[in-house]
């Protein structure tokens, strides 16, 4: 594998845990992978798998830019800055139920994999899990 797949790997992994999307699971992670976030750890691919689907509803329409990529070895690392949008259900007392409101959001991080072969073996998200909730503007109906 190239460095340049490797990167492609790792791009496609960030969106993949950022968005939900576990299509490429399987292709992307071996089945032992070890993945850590600020709010996550998981020890294999089955459970990688279960968190992704439990936030599949977290951000849509998700962009992924990634910045300087370090490759050494089997390790790669990278930043990146992440927009999409969340939508929240909001009524007039602040609660639950009304309508749904999207707000754009952007996140900024960094990201270290590790490879075994063509998959990804270990997984390191940095970023602060809360910025993106806190600091996003209100943009409307979507």
């Amino acid at each position: 594998m190239t460095a340049d797949e490797r990167d492609e790997r790792v791009r496609r992994a960030i969106e993949a845990t950022v968005s939900g999307d576990t299509s490429a699971v399987s292709e992307l992670f071996t089945a032992d992978v070890v993945a850590a976030s600020p709010t996550v750890t998981v020890s294999s691919r089955v459970e990688l798998a279960v968190e992704l689907e439990d936030h599949e509803s977290a951000l849509s329409d998700v962009a992924v830019a990634t910045g300087p990529v370090l490759s050494s070895g089997r390790r790669v690392c990278t930043e990146w800055v992440i927009t999409g949008w969340r939508s929240d259900s909001v009524d007039a007392d602040g609660g639950e139920g009304l309508g749904a409101r999207a707000r754009e959001v952007t996140l900024r991080g960094a990201t270290v994999a590790e490879f075994a072969g063509d998959r990804i073996c270990a997984l390191r998200h940095y970023w602060d899990e809360t910025r993106p909730l806190a600091g996003a503007a209100d943009v409307g109906d979507r």
